[in-house]
């Protein structure tokens, strides 16, 4: 995913530690000592919750247990504590009852998001489709819970919400693809330990890079032991070569087209015959980028002047934007310029996140926006409502800052590939070494971070056999990065992965 404010890649830096210079000379023995006491500290006991929730006609009595999962190294020394919050259906037979892991993305995100958005039994209570309310915020009951189906628990990866490295100098262990995979991977293998579900069904959800994560952990777990009967990937990154486009790479401008023709059709910038039917329309746009739109790409160069006029001619038709302005882009319309060149005119820019969203341009000569207005209007929200309902409902009180997005996560190593890290092939691992995995996978039609043309591309470039293909599902929804902040989406979002839980644990 690429650099932004919410699910972005571009991460508030941890600040640098200042040395100190001692008084007097350093007492290595005093120091083990205090160090070997530190270790020996009991752990923190979770706080643990009763709730019941009036869903379909029923009431649903819950367990929720939120608290700190400590990780150690081969020694047995403590390197960092991992926060979740874990929420279990009352009086459930466990070898029977599924259990799934859900966590964000950024790098950098907190649970939250997925949390008080969709799967918990309570959410942050938005405006209908989904865009900002008036403070202040609620928290409200969720009948498109996951719970009903599922146990749910939420991981805090280190370096978000209350996740903390337990030494400054182990934090870069945990910042990075594999060390990511990796501690996510082990608090896993605990929790499934100590809360004795070896044998329950599960499942991975993951968001945005949170997506990268759960494709990645499929790979790995399965190595050690632990199989998942589904995974569900909402808004997902998997290839980041589908994202970055850089000299070399042209690839991700066909695979952006069709989002940013559906964020033309939402803001009426269309021709009339374009306007008429959303799906109709995407059609064409898909069908433009996948053909002479990469053809013409492809030659570079080479292109010979009437085809890239008319190249443009007919990209300038499916994007709402000046054929001046594409040529001048050289056919390759940046992300970032295009949030602010469709709506210049009104100097409006169009969100990131969710491209239904606009905001105000204060200077129309930058090359990008000074926000993303679909950012501002759900950080607010969600910051505030989860830290009042942490508390009041929760009873987990502590003066740590809950990390909802960055200034917990520094820099972030991405691995041997940098910029284009990929697990899709670790999903590819997973499909062939368990044949009985399902995956879900959700799209939002607005959404400009993880477009939908891009997940279809990696998914059908995995080479994976038909068998493997046809476990695999995908769902579409007429919003954004977070569909579920729109209560229709939201509602049929639940419907969608209702019915691919069922089928991915019949037996």
């Amino acid at each position: 995913m690429r650099a932004v404010l919410s699910l972005s890649l571009s991460l508030l830096c941890l600040p640098a530690l200042l040395a100190q210079t001692p008084d007097k000379p350093t007492d290595k023995k005093a120091e083990a000592k205090a160090e070997t006491k530190t270790e020996s500290r009991p752990e923190e006991k979770p706080t643990v919750t009763s709730h019941t929730l009036a869903m379909g006609g029923k009431t649903l009595k819950y367990t929720v247990t939120a608290g700190l999962m400590p990780l150690k190294n081969t020694t047995g020394e403590k390197e960092a504590d991992v926060f979740y919050m874990a929420y279990t259906l009352d009086g459930a037979e466990a070898s029977k009852r599924p259990l799934m892991f859900s966590f964000n993305g950024g790098p950098g995100s907190a649970s939250v998001w997925l949390h008080l958005g969709a799967l918990g039994p309570r959410r942050v209570k938005m405006a209908q489709d989904g865009f900002m309310p008036a403070p202040p915020y609620q928290v409200v009951d969720n009948p498109a819970t996951w719970l009903d189906q599922t146990d749910l628990v939420f991981i805090d990866p280190v370096g978000t919400g209350y996740s903390r490295a337990a030494k400054p100098e182990l934090a870069s262990k945990f910042h990075g693809v594999r060390g990511d995979i990796e501690s996510v991977g082990e608090f896993i293998r605990l929790y499934l330990g100590r809360a004795n579900r070896w044998n329950s069904p599960l499942f991975l959800v993951g968001e945005s890079y949170g997506t990268t994560r759960a494709a990645g952990l499929s790979g790995h777990l399965i190595e050690k032991g632990i199989a998942f009967n589904g995974i569900v990937l909402v808004s997902s990154i998997l290839n980041f070569q589908t994202l970055h486009p850089t000299v070399g790479n042209d690839l991700p401008y066909p695979l952006y087209l069709p989002t940013y023709t559906a964020t033309a059709f939402y803001h009426h910038r269309l021709a009339p015959e374009l306007q008429k039917d959303l799906q109709a329309t995407l059609r064409q746009a898909e069908a433009f980028a996948a053909g002479p739109y990469t053809t013409a790409l492809n030659q570079g160069d080479a292109l010979p002047p009437a085809e890239r006029e008319a190249i443009a001619t007919q990209l300038a038709r499916l994007t709402g934007l000046d054929k001046a302005f594409i040529l001048k882009a050289d056919l390759r319309v940046q992300d970032s310029h295009f949030y602010k060149e469709l709506l210049h005119q009104e100097d409006r820019v169009v969100g990131r996140l969710d491209s239904r969203f606009k905001g105000p341009d204060p200077s129309g000569v930058t090359d990008s926006p000074e926000f993303d207005p679909s950012m501002t209007a759900i950080r607010p929200p969600y910051t505030a409502a989860f830290n009042d309902y942490v508390r009041r409902e929760l009873g987990y009180a502590t003066d740590h800052e809950y990390f909802i997005l960055g200034g917990g996560v520094g820099r972030w190593d991405w691995g041997a590939n940098g910029r284009f890290a990929d697990t899709s092939d670790a999903l590819r691992q997973a499909f062939a070494k368990n044949p009985f995995m399902k995956l879900f996978v959700a799209n939002g039609y607005y959404d400009v971070a993880t477009p939908y043309f891009a997940t279809q591309y990696t998914l059908s470039h995995m080479r994976l056999d038909p068998a493997a293909h046809a476990r695999i599902s995908l769902g579409f929804y007429e919003a954004g990065h977070m569909m579920y902040i729109d209560e229709k989406s939201l509602l049929q979002l639940k419907k969608d992965v209702s019915a691919f839980l069922e089928q991915a644990v019949r037996r």
